[in-house]
């Protein structure tokens, strides 16, 4: 799963995820790519979980690229625990989603395959999501 190697603070604070995304909103590699039309938060597994369902309905073929990193550690303090004592530990790491963000790109498959393999992708997030071309990239929705 996808984390980074090394993080100077282990915890940060929650945040407002409001507005569009104005960078990572444009096709840069592939031919086909997976844009999000809604916010909300990414975890690793389903990133994972997206990539391993692509690369299998594409059999290998052709080339996928990850547009996004899960970098803010989520944390949760054990069930059953009294209030206070600190922050709890760190449970997952994430990454927030704005509308307009790229998410997945896919080159060297037909477009039939591509849009299989990102039709099962999408299933996997917890934000909404559709299915673009090169060619329509330029909208930032």
């Amino acid at each position: 799963m996808l984390m980074p190697k090394r993080t100077k603070f282990r915890k940060v604070m929650k945040g407002r995820n409001r507005g569009k995304s104005f960078r990572g909103n444009k096709i840069e590699f592939g031919e086909y790519a997976l844009k999000a039309i809604s916010a909300g938060r990414i975890n690793s597994r389903q990133i994972e979980a997206a990539r391993i369902t692509m690369t299998r309905r594409m059999k290998r073929q052709g080339k996928s690229w990850i547009r996004i990193f899960p970098d803010k550690p989520l944390t949760k303090k054990p069930l059953e625990t009294r209030m206070g004592k600190g922050k709890g530990g760190v449970e997952m790491w994430v990454v927030n989603i704005k509308p307009g963000r790229i998410l997945f790109e896919v080159a060297g498959v037909p477009e039939e395959v591509a849009r299989e393999a990102l039709t099962l992708a999408l299933h996997k997030f917890s934000v909404q999501c559709k299915i673009i071309s090169a060619k329509e990239s330029n909208e930032i929705y």
